[in-house]
């Protein structure tokens, strides 16, 4: 996966490294680098992310039903 983002940072910076300005340099950089580049490892990394929510909220819901048995045994 990483391996795409990594191969299009180096053609952005070919392209931003041959520019005739540094503004337009610049703006290659932001707006087919850095722009892109985050989109998509957000968008690929969402699996990853939903899940470790779903362990996150797995562990809370299992330290409550622990809690509440605790309780009830008093």
């Amino acid at each position: 996966m990483y391996i795409v983002a990594i191969g299009w940072a180096y053609v952005i910076l070919m392209m931003a490294i041959t520019a005739s300005s540094i503004g337009k340099a610049l703006a290659i950089l932001f707006f087919l680098g850095v722009l892109p580049i985050g989109l998509f490892i957000y968008v690929a990394d969402g699996p990853r992310r939903r899940r470790r929510s779903m362990s996150v909220a797995d562990e809370i819901a299992d330290q409550h039903d622990a809690a509440d048995s605790q309780s009830d045994q008093r």
